[in-house]
């Protein structure tokens, strides 16, 4: 994923993010679960503004949670919230994905998603009761 390598290595591109992010909007039902979430996770981390990109992800992934392994989906609300971007149904689906696989989440992955549900302020009180028993 090239967003993703640009963002780790921190290295600003707002022309190849934005142009990443136009073709990416047309083909985000090629994506893997991995990949909406390193995309998403890229834009967040390089602050850079896609609404339209976080938008299509957020549809897709809604709809396909159940592919999502735990970090994928710690990795995806976590940049919804950094980049403040609402989408309270891929919240609200991930939260019941969640809950019923918590066992999966490593401890790292149950702190991110409660710090993303806690900063979008997302209540979650059957998911947060899950990780609370782990």
């Amino acid at each position: 994923n090239t967003v993703w390598a640009f963002a780790t290595a921190a290295v600003a591109a707002p022309e190849l993010f934005e142009a990443i992010a136009g073709e990416a909007r047309t083909r985000i039902r090629e994506f893997n679960p991995q990949a909406m979430a390193n995309t998403v996770w890229a834009f967040a981390t390089a602050s850079v503004a896609a609404p339209e990109l976080f938008e299509a992800i957020a549809g897709e992934a809604r709809t396909r949670v159940r592919e999502f392994n735990s970090q994928n989906m710690a990795n995806t609300v976590w940049a919804f919230a950094t980049a403040a971007v609402a989408a309270p149904e891929l919240f609200e689906a991930i939260s019941g994905e969640a809950r019923t696989r918590v066992r999966e989440f490593n401890s790292q992955n149950m702190a991110n998603t409660v710090w993303a549900f806690a900063t979008a302020a997302v209540a979650a009180p059957e998911l947060f009761e899950a990780i609370a028993g782990e």
